[in-house]
């Protein structure tokens, strides 16, 4: 499924289009499966949210009334989420002291900052790819590490004209990241350390 556009997958659960489904089902049954199985529930019960989930995005699309302002896995998981409260809210089994509570919360934020984390990795690699040659190169050193003195050595420039070239390539690729929606949206959910990698 990777490279497939959200708005592409969406239109295809609209459609049933099998092989669509087959791939988002594939893609985000291992998220919704850890969160439940960890929070009182089981195999079937994992089988049962993700279908209901399916169902639920299926008649939002077919409504017209989808509002998508994340990552469609983010969306995705946090219906499921809301489906699994609602099942365990009948079932009574929705524990309500303040630790279950806060290790649920907890379990919540890790697996969506794990969503969110390979949609920052995407947004980079997406960017990264179009620098030129000379700005791919003499970033991978950067992030590897590598004094300027090396960079210089292995390619070929002056040691200032090397810190000239990090600062217009660093600043191309974050104007290029920065421009994109779904880096604006993650940036507000996301504490500012979070974007390191980009700096």
């Amino acid at each position: 499924m990777k490279g497939i556009k959200d708005q592409e997958i969406l239109q295809g659960i609209l459609t049933g289009d099998t092989a669509v489904i087959k791939d988002f089902y594939k893609e985000n049954f291992k998220y919704i499966r850890g969160y439940i199985l960890q929070s009182s529930g089981n195999k079937e019960d994992v089988e049962d949210v993700f279908q209901d989930a399916l169902v639920v995005l299926y008649q939002k699309l077919e409504s017209d009334s989808l509002e998508l302002n994340v990552a469609l896995r983010t969306y995705f998981f946090a219906i499921c989420k809301n489906l699994w409260k609602k099942r365990l809210q009948k079932k009574s089994k929705l524990y309500t002291t303040d630790t279950i509570f806060d290790i649920s919360e907890e379990l919540d934020i890790g697996i969506v900052e794990m969503l969110e984390n390979k949609e920052r990795e995407h947004i980079y690699r997406k960017y990264f790819l179009k620098l030129s040659e000379a700005c791919q190169k003499l970033l991978s050193m950067v992030f590897e590490e590598k004094s300027m003195r090396q960079i210089a050595s292995e390619t070929g420039y002056s040691e200032g004209y090397a810190r000239k070239k990090k600062f217009e390539c660093k600043k191309h690729l974050m104007e290029r990241i920065e421009s994109d929606p779904i880096y604006e949206e993650l940036k507000v959910h996301t504490p500012q350390k979070k974007n390191r990698s980009y700096e």
